[in-house]
């Protein structure tokens, strides 16, 4: 009967073990999400948002859609671009800007 009591408590004390390796497992995972998924993520918006803030009037830019233009008009969240030769002008959103490829400054020199 005691020899049965001591290999249940034995097999007590090594499933609280296996319970804090699978605690840790968890927490490490969390932290291979944050650090491989999350974090690039939010860098990148990030970088995406400081890229439309610094948005200016002469800059040659790329959208989402691969319409290629230059900036004429500013508005809050809406940005006029001039497509062609022919002055074509097309309204599009702040947030459908993909790139900048010429800043104004650039274009001027």
């Amino acid at each position: 009967m005691n020899l049965q009591l001591l290999l249940d408590d034995g097999a007590n004390n090594a499933s609280a073990g296996s319970g804090i390796i699978t605690i840790v497992m968890l927490v490490a995972m969390v932290g291979v999400f944050y650090f491989f998924l999350y974090r690039p993520q939010k860098k990148q918006e990030k970088q995406q948002r400081a890229m439309m803030d610094a948005l200016s009037v002469g800059d040659e830019i790329t959208t989402i859609g691969g319409i290629v233009g230059r900036v004429v008009l500013i508005k809050e969240d809406i940005v006029s671009i001039e497509t062609s030769k022919e002055r074509t002008r097309i309204s599009i959103l702040r947030s459908a800007v993909r790139s900048v490829d010429v800043k104004a400054e650039d274009a001027a020199d």
